[in-house]
């Protein structure tokens, strides 16, 4: 993982994996580098607290250690319930039965095992990613959260391909994955190369003998051979979509932002794409640092969605996935982000991204919720249940897909479970207008979580089961060794990314 902060913001963070408490559900907002995070609030430290108060009471029950028992599905229900309790609302969906019932959370487990989950955003490391800031998350490790780093060593292992392996699938719900990447105006700061990309998808789905995992290519609008290399990607990669940054550069402001609706520069593009028969294209706005407007002087208005519309007006057929949905950053205390909209009923650039729909006439505009739901969640449930109504009363359910940002935050499988019991409640609907997301197989959470994603990438369907046409799990190679990880392993509760400490 690559870090955007500036000097000065470094000195104000540490890495997540040196947190003393292991938490099911981060108790504070985690970066992965691309914006500075917020403190931890009051109110994330008393979740924090009543989490471990609660964990040690049921883990006596069940006789159990704190640890143990916080890596138990008994252990995930029990910090929601402390968010339930903090917050003073119903946004993620538990009883407290199932705190202390493992026989009722298998149930719950075996149940939802078959939901179809497609990630829409994932990464990793290539091995020979050169640049020494990365080893800063490795260095910071050790000490507290997870002491067994010391044994093992600090690398940056963790960021690689077979931690990405273990965090995704072994450890998590996750069926399918779309590997993507990252351009820079520095060439050597990409995490992957497009070949690289595709050379992953390929071993991966030849292993597994299915189709586990989809790729991207990047692509840099305006830098010197870049319609080149997308030739290139058409015609010898045959990636399954495309991804890019219309501000350029996330490490600072570029000297090549664009815009989607650009006619000269653009539409030759997309004309070429849909000829070659790729019809999606990634990408990302939003998620800039909180002082973007004198960090990214004169290039941030790239990273709303002013160019959007247009360009999804004029090529109906191009599918346009807008990562992290386009959501501003949190101000300094999450808290704000809720005042505001409590005020005006507005989500910056995420609600302009939600009108889109309604004032271009298009349905062929996505909102994808890596990094973005995560850390909403984690910073003001509220906020996030009306982040995410306002995306599907805008978007439509149909609109909106999943995607976590692994492994930069470890494995997804907590962020699975804040949207299966994710819910807005009854006074938010009522007075905002918006749409109940229902429970956690609801038709709205199995768009979300995969089938969107499903008709995007155009994969088929089995009608009976809502699952893509593939192997079953018993011949999955890549299902059986994520089975028998479960049965010697079980799951952990490590993040990777940065955390605020002053």
């Amino acid at each position: 993982m690559s870090s955007w902060l500036s000097e000065r913001e470094h000195r104000l963070v540490d890495g997540a994996e040196k947190l003393e408490f292991d938490s099911p559900v981060p108790t504070q907002i985690v970066s992965n580098g691309e914006y500075l995070p917020p403190k931890q609030s009051p109110k994330q430290k008393q979740v924090e607290e009543r989490i471990k108060e609660m964990a040690d009471e049921n883990a006596k029950y069940l006789g159990m250690s704190r640890r143990q028992f916080l890596q138990t599905s008994c252990g995930m229900a029990t910090a929601f319930l402390a968010m339930k309790e903090v917050y003073g609302t119903d946004v993620f969906r538990v009883s407290e039965a199932e705190a202390r019932d493992p026989e009722m959370m298998l149930e719950r487990t075996n149940a939802l095992a078959g939901q179809f989950i497609f990630d829409d955003q994932t990464h990793f490391l290539r091995d020979d990613f050169a640049h020494e800031a990365i080893l800063g998350l490795g260095e910071f490790a050790a000490e507290h959260w997870n002491p067994k780093l010391k044994e093992e060593g600090l690398s940056l292992e963790r960021y690689k391909f077979e931690n990405y392996i273990r965090e995704l699938w072994y450890n998590s719900d996750t069926k399918m994955a779309l590997l993507s990447g990252a351009p820079f105006d520095d060439p050597s700061w990409w995490l992957l190369g497009n070949d690289q990309i595709i050379r992953a998808r390929d071993m991966i789905n030849d292993f597994a003998g299915s189709r586990r995992m989809l790729g991207h290519s990047v692509i840099t609008p305006g830098q010197d051979g870049w319609m080149e290399e997308a030739d290139r990607a058409m015609s010898e990669l045959k990636p399954n979509s495309w991804k890019s940054y219309t501000i350029g550069d996330p490490l600072s402001p570029s000297k090549w932002p664009w815009r989607l609706d650009d006619e000269e520069l653009m539409y030759p593009f997309y004309e070429k794409s849909l000829k070659a028969g790729i019809n999606t294209i990634c990408i990302h706005k939003g998620l800039l640092p909180p002082d973007y407007e004198q960090s990214f002087a004169g290039v941030w208005e790239y990273a709303t969605v002013w160019d959007v519309g247009k360009a999804a007006q004029d090529w109906p057929e191009m599918n346009f996935v807008i990562y992290h949905s386009a959501l501003r950053p949190f101000l300094e205390l999450p808290d704000q982000a809720w005042a505001e909209y409590e005020q005006t009923g507005d989500i910056k650039w995420a609600s302009d991204l939600a009108r889109i729909p309604e004032e271009f006439g298009v349905t062929n505009v996505y909102g994808e919720l890596g990094s973005t739901f995560a850390n909403s969640a984690v910073a003001h449930p509220r906020f996030s249940a009306a982040f995410i109504g306002t995306l599907v009363k805008g978007l439509g359910a149909d609109h909106v897909v999943w995607g976590s940002d692994t492994v930069w935050y470890g494995s997804p499988q907590w962020q699975i479970e804040a949207m299966r019991r994710l819910e807005v409640p009854e006074d938010m609907q009522a007075k905002y207008d918006l749409p109940s997301l229902g429970g956690e197989n609801s038709l709205t959470k199995q768009a979300i979580f995969g089938l969107n994603s499903s008709r995007i990438y155009d994969l088929t369907m089995d009608t009976a089961t809502n699952l893509p046409d593939m192997p079953t799990f018993s011949e999955d190679r890549l299902a059986q060794l994520a089975a028998e990880h479960r049965e010697v392993e079980g799951p952990t509760n490590k993040r990777y990314g940065y955390v605020r400490t002053a």
